[in-house]
């Protein structure tokens, strides 16, 4: 861990090597202190540490990026000069929920030498979801009878084409399939030269901790370990709790008439969109998966609906590339005895909190309640984990059957950062986050009785398509998984990467775009104007 002396050598360090780089070189302590100065942050010392740790990677990364761009030229390439370059170690973070360990990673991620193309900001989710995805459809391209083909040393290969930085947040490994597989992944994205930065709850010893098989997951730590530094965030503080409430609210209890408070907030906020109110199908992976009540890009839904049904993060992933705003009605609450439908709550929260998606929920008793701790009796144990057991051969009260996947001991960790980001979820600087609310109309800003007011940028028109993903990709700008619809007939609106001359220009000859423009992803992280024209009444 590193102290307040190393502290002091690495300012000096970082002074030494970046007095000739000053002008391309962001210090990201000036730039955390500014942040202070102005009131967005409170002053950590702890925070401090991991920060200077972050200056002085900052400055190695901007030579390794130099010797990259070396490498990459074309002379070099003519005369097959090799030239390899010294190796730069990540940083995995890890710490308490709500101690700053996300802000940190953005704060470099905004700020840091590397060029925007190279490097990628994602959740690890979906990352994973997005691994996946990739390794199934080269499984399909390639015979299987090929068996020196090598698939995921090519995708590690085909993400490192698109970005030599990665910035994983949330690493957590909690799925079998992805434990028994980052051995091989990690070990081939390092080798192709990736740099990855990771925020966690858990240092990396504690990686899935008690899980099915984890044998064949220990070796996947030492090489962990050995391309990041391993730092802690250990300041004890959750700033999410500290975070003064809104105003406004949108967490309901059942006792206080919440239907009928949601029921006014989905009429408001759907009012704003340009949609009528109806059932919507997204096809996520040639499934079907349907919500009865929506309008435009907001979602009136239960926790039946999103829990109940057999839903996973790519699910959630999508529905928050859809939606900006999703009610939760009727959130019960939950034990040990439904793990599953609590895993998919994680999942979900989770992932619309990366995405920034608007929550309204309404709930049986307050987020700090929603979950009982208690042990598992075997008659208290779900069908779906029985089943499993039974067909693993495991008895109940045996080592094996004491395994996350059965015990809940990793819902029982995670639920603590699921009601942390649920309590920031309600905050007025959470809810004004999300620029995709106010581009389709519906504004960021709360005003009047509810949350409204405002518009787009003047002089441009903003609008979401009401379109149901079909395909998948990553987009060109944030480089994030993102899904697009599966029409391509003339007329249709659709999201295209447009620089302002081709806008002009498809605009005068009345196009919509070429469909072989890259779509462009509807995350907040991607920072790229989403510019589409309105349909016309010759539009199809």
């Amino acid at each position: 861990m590193l102290t307040i002396n190393t502290i002091a050598i690495n300012r000096q360090l970082i002074r030494k090597l970046s007095d000739s780089r000053a002008a391309v070189i962001n210090h990201l302590l000036s730039v955390y202190e500014d942040r202070v100065r102005a009131g967005l942050l409170r002053e950590d010392e702890h925070q401090h540490v991991v920060v200077d740790h972050l200056d002085h990677l900052n400055v190695k990364l901007f030579d390794y990026q130099q010797t990259i761009r070396h490498r990459n030229s074309f002379l070099n390439k003519l005369f097959k000069k090799s030239n390899s370059g010294g190796r730069v170690r990540g940083l995995y973070l890890h710490g308490s929920v709500g101690c700053g360990k996300t802000m940190l990673m953005d704060l470099f991620y905004d700020n840091c030498c590397v060029d925007p193309g190279a490097r990628r900001r994602v959740h690890f989710h979906s990352f994973m979801i997005d691994f996946h995805t990739r390794l199934h459809r080269l499984k399909k391209e390639h015979k299987s009878s090929d068996r020196a083909f090598n698939p995921i040393a090519s995708v590690a290969q085909s993400i490192r084409d698109e970005s030599w930085l990665l910035c994983l947040d949330e690493f957590q490994v909690t799925d079998i399939g992805d434990a028994m597989i980052l051995k091989l992944l990690f070990e081939q994205l390092f080798a192709t030269g990736i740099v990855m930065i990771a925020t966690s709850n858990r240092p990396p010893d504690d990686l899935y901790r008690n899980g099915l098989q984890r044998s064949n997951f220990l070796p996947f730590i030492p090489i962990l370990k050995e391309n990041c530094y391993v730092l802690p965030l250990d300041s004890g503080i959750d700033y999410r709790q500290r975070s003064l409430p809104s105003d406004k609210q949108v967490y309901y209890l059942f006792e206080d008439d919440a239907d009928k408070h949601l029921d006014r907030l989905f009429k408001l906020i759907a009012s704003r969109e340009n949609d009528t109110i109806r059932p919507k199908t997204l096809t996520i992976k040639e499934r079907n998966v349907t919500f009865a009540n929506t309008c435009g890009r907001v979602c009136d839904s239960t926790f039946q609906e999103l829990c109940d049904r057999p839903l996973g993060a790519i699910d959630y992933l999508t529905m928050s590339l859809v939606f900006h705003t999703v009610i939760i009605r009727n959130i019960p609450q939950m034990s040990l005895s439904k793990k599953t439908q609590c895993r998919r709550f994680i999942t979900l929260i989770d992932t619309f909190y990366d995405n920034k998606v608007r929550v309204l929920f309404s709930a049986q008793v307050p987020p700090n309640q929603l979950f009982l701790t208690s042990e598992v009796a075997d008659h208290h144990m779900d069908d779906d984990n029985r089943k499993l057991m039974d067909d693993l051969d495991i008895k109940f009260g045996t080592e094996h059957s004491k395994a996350n996947l059965f015990s809940g001991e990793e819902e029982v960790f995670a639920f603590e950062r699921t009601i942390s980001r649920m309590t920031e979820m309600q905050t007025k600087e959470y809810w004004n986050s999300n620029p995709s609310a106010a581009l389709s109309g519906s504004t960021n800003e709360w005003s009047g009785s509810g949350l409204g007011g405002g518009g787009a940028e003047p002089g441009v028109t903003f609008e979401f398509t009401d379109s149901t993903p079909g395909a998948h990709g990553v987009c060109g700008a944030c480089r994030l998984s993102y899904s697009k619809s599966s029409s391509s007939k003339p007329g249709a609106s659709v999201y295209r990467t447009l620089f302002l001359p081709l806008f002009l220009a498809l605009v005068l000859i009345g196009a919509s775009g070429s469909p072989n423009l890259p779509v462009l992803c509807l995350s907040p992280r991607c920072r790229k104007p989403k510019l589409t024209r309105r349909k016309s009444s010759s539009d199809s």
